[in-house]
């Protein structure tokens, strides 16, 4: 019986091995082996149109740190990113898990399926189209200028969203937070889903008010939800590029929203300095690495949870 048992174990094991081993390949193909290239292309001198590179150490990590490349530093870019990543990726969490918990509470099916459509539409489009769109809205005599006159109470200013440095930001992080919050509207959605109902009839018995079960039970059994939201929200924002590119190619000032992955493009396609761009890209990973390391130490806690 126990021979018969290992034996149907082993035909199980190497199925599932058979079904990994084209996962495995794909990963090492498309993602193990464009970060070993790109670590060994940062330490030459490779460049876009020379057909040999040398080995320079640790010269283009040295030059990145101390250089201004050109009028624009990879500080810069760092400061860029973590500006544009904690103005939207904090905003965006809390925005969709209220959005989702209020969508939730509609009896209607009918209704929560439009909200839903409604709020991911937006999520469907190319970052390049959502873009354009508001580069429209953000005109001098666009909406979103008459709105700001309307709040302000004011008549015909304009307020630069486009032009002026901290107006630029702001217009960049309210571009994505359009963009993708329907995206985690759903994730969270899929979350609260799959708590019981029957924890909130208990706790309604029990005479709970509706701020003590979000708070108590809500929360606490949507943590492994979040964490994952998290973790994708926070990669997101750190790896942006077509929004901040479109602005910058309508017009609007580069040093502001230069974000590592603009710089490591101009660097690399533009110049042709593959090494200085791969550097860039190495420490564009490891600043997601750390991040996604710090998140996961967080939501260490935030193991399944047994009902």
């Amino acid at each position: 019986m126990r021979k018969k048992t290992y034996s149907i174990e082993r035909k199980q094991a190497k199925w599932g091995l058979a079904f990994t081993i084209p996962c495995l390949v794909f990963f090492a193909v498309f993602s193990f082996y464009p970060i070993i290239n790109a670590f060994i292309t940062s330490l030459t001198d490779r460049r876009a149109i020379a057909r040999t590179s040398h080995f320079v150490g640790l010269e283009n990590y040295i030059y990145i740190f101390t250089k201004d490349n050109g009028g624009f530093p990879l500080s810069n870019s760092i400061r860029a990113t973590l500006i544009f990543t904690i103005g939207t990726f904090i905003p965006m969490i809390i925005a969709s898990l209220i959005i989702a918990t209020f969508l939730m509470q509609l009896r209607k099916d009918k209704y929560r399926g439009f909200f839903q459509l409604m709020y991911y539409t937006p999520a469907v489009l190319s970052s390049v189209v959502a873009a354009s769109i508001w580069m429209i809205i953000f005109d001098p005599r666009g909406l979103m200028n008459q709105i700001s006159n309307f709040v302000m109470r004011t008549s015909g200013v304009d307020y630069n969203w486009l032009v002026d440095s901290t107006m630029l930001q702001i217009s960049t992080m309210m571009i994505y937070f359009w963009k993708y919050i329907g995206y985690f509207v759903i994730l969270f959605i899929t979350g609260l889903a799959s708590i019981p109902n029957t924890i909130y009839e208990a706790a309604t018995v029990d005479g709970s008010s509706r701020w003590h079960t979000f708070w108590k039970i809500t929360l606490p059994l949507l943590k492994p939800t979040t964490a994952m939201v998290s973790i994708m929200a926070m990669l997101q924002c750190l790896k942006t590029f077509s929004t901040q590119y479109m602005l910058y190619q309508g017009g609007s000032s580069r040093f502001p929203i230069d974000v590592i992955t603009m710089n490591i493009y101009f660097t690399g396609i533009r110049n042709g300095r593959l090494g200085r761009a791969s550097a860039m890209s190495i420490v564009l990973f490891l600043i997601m690495l750390i991040f996604t390391y710090l998140q996961l130490r967080l939501n260490k806690s935030s193991e399944d949870v047994e009902y």
